[in-house]
Parts: structure tokens; sequence; C-alpha cells
């Protein structure tokens, strides 16, 4: 049997090497750490998280919740053992990075059918196989890709938000409670702004120094990893009312809502260190240190890592890859967010699909097309139809599901609406197609 070459270790690659595994292929799989240059990295471990340690809602009713649902349906190796590791997060999923890239790294290591190269990879390797290089592919296999589809390359400014030492936050200032007490009371602390506070925070971020010096264009910055400070260069209340918002939260020093807040964040299981929700910055560590500071109970923070900012490449998908992200022709696909799909839980997704039409293509059997019902079925048939202009890197949302029938319904309705249409829709078809169930499934 062919072996299946795997680029990347990060989530998708990590995902698709264990399904491909479970399904008797032998894979190999490639990841250039530690010895290659990975920027955004700190450790050599797979399945590690660069930015945010969350991998958003579990709600049921929301489209981070539904995909998910549908991870689960499919049998996803890496979500089980991203629950495993779980923070307290209110209604998110967040882990403890650390132990979740060691589950990862063990698990992959541990496959009798997996061979893992600590290597670079300049070229694409002899098919088949699966690039899941990440948004920061090296220059040459980069090069080597675009060459193959013949598309145009495109590139967006991602950003990583700071992370504080715990024992360095005055919690005499600081609280511990959720918004509306989600997932029980105490999961993110609370730094309270009063107006004047704010206001002055406010001023200095955004007259603070960047690395990147020039005003960037809306289209290079990703939206939903906007720099903190050229959101607050939007107005002075753009923060008041996005991840400062104060709502549902009372600060106990006062009896009332605060003007504005930061929330921290667990990094792990341990809350040794927190992270600052919304907080990624283009900020040179200087200017960290000193505005961030000026948000109360950071005055003496210790920063565990500094946010951080670089430039991330994909492929223009829709005009260049296939439905099941292959380059036409070959037996080559490409999956995680060098696809455009953009999103944790979307590159454990994208490596889980990658692998079932491997699979599929290796054993004769009709490619896996998920509905267009379906939430991760959405976000596929936009990244790959055609007709897609201008395209940007996407998460999934209910924004690309088609409109329901009936009656107009309110907005928490419809989504649940969304939500029950999609569970069902996946449902439907695996029922069609038994043959994908997963071999680990109830291990």
């Amino acid at each position: 049997m062919d072996i299946v070459n795997i680029v990347g270790g990060g989530l998708a690659g990590s995902e698709c090497a264990l399904q491909l595994a479970d399904r008797s292929m032998r894979v190999r799989l490639f990841e250039q750490r530690p010895s290659g240059d990975a920027p955004a990295h700190k450790t050599a471990l797979l399945g590690e998280l660069v930015c945010s340690n969350s991998l958003k809602s579990t709600k049921g009713e929301s489209a981070a919740g539904t995909l998910k649902a549908e991870l689960d349906m499919l049998g996803s190796r890496l979500l089980p053992m991203a629950r495993a590791c779980a923070v307290p997060a209110g209604g998110a999923l967040a882990v403890d990075r650390d132990a979740f890239a060691r589950m990862v790294t063990e698990a992959i290591e541990a496959h009798p059918l997996i061979e893992l190269r600590r290597e670079q990879v300049d070229d694409i390797p002899d098919e088949p196989c699966v690039i899941c290089a990440g948004p920061l592919c090296t220059e040459g296999l980069f090069a080597r890709i675009g060459e193959r589809v013949g598309g145009e390359s495109l590139s967006f400014f991602d950003a990583a938000a700071p992370i504080v030492d715990a024992q360095t936050i005055d919690l005499s200032k600081a609280f511990s409670q959720s918004r509306y007490e989600e997932g029980g009371e105490g999961d993110y602390l609370n730094c309270p702004f009063d107006r004047e506070a704010y206001e002055a925070f406010w001023n200095e971020l955004v007259g603070a120094k960047r690395v990147i010096s020039h005003d960037f264009e809306s289209r290079d910055l990703f939206q939903a990893c906007q720099p903190v400070e050229e959101i607050a260069r939007k107005g002075i209340d753009a923060l008041r009312f996005g991840a400062l918002k104060p709502v549902g939260l009372t600060d106990p020093a006062t009896g009332r809502r605060p003007w504005a807040a930061v929330q921290l964040r667990a990094e792990n299981a341990e809350k040794t260190s927190y992270n600052l929700v919304g907080f990624q910055t283009n900020l040179i560590f200087p200017e960290q240190d000193r505005v961030f500071r000026m948000i109360p109970g950071l005055e003496e923070a210790e920063f565990v890592r500094h946010g951080v900012m670089h430039r991330n490449s994909f492929v223009d998908s829709p005009h260049c890859l296939d439905p099941t992200f292959a380059i036409p022709g070959s037996k080559v696909r490409l999956a995680g967010q060098i696809t455009g799909t953009e999103g944790y839980v979307e590159a454990i997704a994208s490596g889980l699909l990658a692998a079932l039409n491997t699979w599929c293509d290796a054993e004769g059997l009709e490619r896996v097309s998920l509905p267009r019902d379906s939430v991760f079925g959405a976000l596929v048939a936009y990244a790959t139809n055609p007709d897609t202009v201008d395209y940007q890197p996407m998460h999934v949302n209910f924004g690309l599901m088609a409109p329901l029938s009936g009656k107009r319904l309110g907005k928490r309705e419809r989504y649940a609406a969304y939500a029950a249409r999609a569970r069902e829709a996946l449902a439907d078809y695996l029922a069609t197609r038994l043959e994908l169930a997963s071999p680990a499934a109830g291990k």
C-alpha cells in the first residue's frame, strides 16, 4: 500500500495522520520543528496552539458549537483530547496548550503506522500527499504549491495576544467572574476600568509605536485577528463595545458595572498564566509593557509572552483547488489554514476531511462531499466555489448557511434552527456512508 505523505504536524496534519493510520494506511508525517524555521511556535510538540488557547464556543446553537458536534459525529481524534485538557473558560472550550500538545504528540508517536520525520520540506512530496503546512508555510514549499496550482497566492496579517504571569496580577483590583456567570462563576479574571482610566489607556494605545509602522489597509488584516490598537483607532468606544465590553459584569469593589473591562483567560489548568482576551497586537515589546500595564490590576504584570504579529499565507482555493481541496488531476491535497479555512477547530475538521477523501481515493470509493446544510460543509462550499470573489480566510459561521424556510425567526431561534438542521443533515449523510465510520470510535 502507498505511503501517504503529510507535511505539517499542526492540528490539521495530526488529525489527518491519525485518521489515515486508524484506517490501516501507512503515514509519513513531516514536521520541521525543532530544527526548522517556525517563527510562531515555541516548542517541538505536535498540535501546538500558537495564538489563543480557546477553541471557541461549546454552545450547541452556535456555529462553533455545531462544528464540534459535527466533528464528534465524524469521529475526530483531536477534539476528545482537547476536552481532556480543558481549562475553565465559561461557555468556550479552552485548553492547557502544553498538555494538549503533549497528548497529540504521544498519540502520533505511539501509532505503529505513523513515521514521524523531523525535517523541513521545501518541495511537494511524492503522491499521495496532504499538505498541512499552515499559514506559515516555508517560502520554498509555498512557491512549489503556487507553481502547481497556477493561481494567485494571497496573504494576510495575523496577530497573537500577550500572556501574563498569574502571580503578577493584582487581585485586589482584578476580580473573578464570567459574563452573565456563563458556565459557572469565576472562569475569567476581569480588570475593570472607570471612564477616566479607560480614556487614558485608549489615548496611549492608539499612539503607541508599532512594529510595522504604516497604516494597514483593511484587506491586509484578517478581521478575526485585528490588532487591538487597530480596533481602538476606529473610535474611543470601539473596544468598549467589543473585547472590553463590560456587559454582564459587576465589579465587587463598586457594586456596579465597570466602564470597560479587560478579560483574562487561564492558559493552563494550574492557572499560572493568563491570556489577555482580544489583545492581539502589533506593538513593539516596550510599548506593550508600558501601555498594557495601564490596565487596572496589571500595573506590575510580567509578560510570559508578548503579543506578536506575522504574515500568514494561503492559496486562492476557490479558483485552484477542487471541492475536496485537491489540486485538480493530482493526488496532492491541501488542508488547514493554508486553504483559507481559518480557526483551530476548522483546521481539525479540514484534516479529518482530507484523510477521509485520501482514504476514499485509495479504496476506490466515492469521495466525501459534506452536505451544504452542515456548518463545515457550508464553509467548504464557500472555500471551493469558483464564483467566490476576493477570497479571504473564513471561520464557520451561520452567514454561510442556506436560508431557512418558513416564517422569519429571531436571532436566537434562527441560530438554533441552523444548528439543528446542520446536525440532521450530517446524520442523514453519514447514514448513507457507513464505511466512513471511525475505526477509533468507542476506543
